[in-house]
């Protein structure tokens, strides 16, 4: 069984386990969202909504959204929140919000805004939310907590971002897509590389190496830029601490 037949039965597998009927994805106009919404596709042809959510987006975003629906013949909604991420942010600071802001306060109420949306839909068609994170951005914990992190299955969790494009080749993911920077879209002319310092094809190569025990072939400063943010994000990964009051 090839890589994206053993995905597309293990997002089947999950979602049957919980009692859920398909899947709801975010796409974004990326390979990574393009690639797990073609598996979803496969493991529930009939039961897989795409959400489309512009909020202070590239026009580009949107049309390359499409074309991988229509591609893989997905079904979609298109949700506008730019108008809810004004109305929040003028609650939270009392002005309007501009597109270009860069602090990771007001951007990462994107991704909330559109974890809240991804839910909304889930619990109304008992659906799982699936992620699009890849393997090279959780160990980096290059993510928003509670926002592009909050989901129920990562499909894509365990592979590199190589890995990621190499499988997007072969599903048929639209060139378009395949060769444009990654980007979160936290705010205009982001990208992923250059928010984390690091090209993926250099992360990819520290991440082989830290789990091989090769650190030693790493550029160092490199190596110890993603040592620093894996420390730094490990409180995205667990639960709350809680409190246990000791017996007496």
């Amino acid at each position: 069984m090839n890589l994206h037949a053993q995905i597309a039965k293990w997002i089947e597998k999950q979602v049957k386990a919980a009692g859920a009927k398909g899947c709801v994805v975010g796409l974004s106009g990326g390979v990574d969202s393009a690639t797990v919404a073609a598996l979803c596709k496969k493991a529930f042809p009939k039961t897989t909504l795409a959400l489309i959510m512009p909020c202070f987006s590239n026009p580009l975003d949107r049309q390359h959204a499409l074309l991988v629906a229509q591609k893989f013949g997905i079904e979609t909604k298109e949700i506008e929140l730019t108008p809810a991420l004004q109305a929040l942010y003028r609650c939270l600071e009392g002005k309007e919000c501009l597109p270009d802001y860069k602090d990771l306060a007001s951007a990462n109420l994107r991704p909330r805004l559109r974890m809240s949306a991804l839910y909304y839909f889930a619990n109304k068609l008992n659906y799982l939310v699936v992620g699009t994170g890849n393997k090279s951005e959780v160990v980096m914990g290059y993510f928003t907590k509670y926002g592009d992190g909050g989901v129920d299955i990562e499909p894509l969790g365990g592979l590199l971002k190589k890995e990621v494009r190499e499988l997007a080749k072969k599903l048929g993911v639209p060139k378009e897509v395949l060769n444009k920077p990654p980007s979160a879209g936290l705010w205009h002319g982001q990208t992923d590389e250059g928010e984390m310092g690091i090209t993926y094809g250099e992360l990819d190569k520290i991440i082989e190496a830290i789990e091989s025990g090769k650190e030693k072939k790493c550029n160092p400063k490199l190596l110890a830029k993603v040592k620093k943010r894996m420390r730094q994000s490990r409180h995205k990964f667990s639960a709350p601490p809680v409190f246990k009051a000791k017996e007496i």
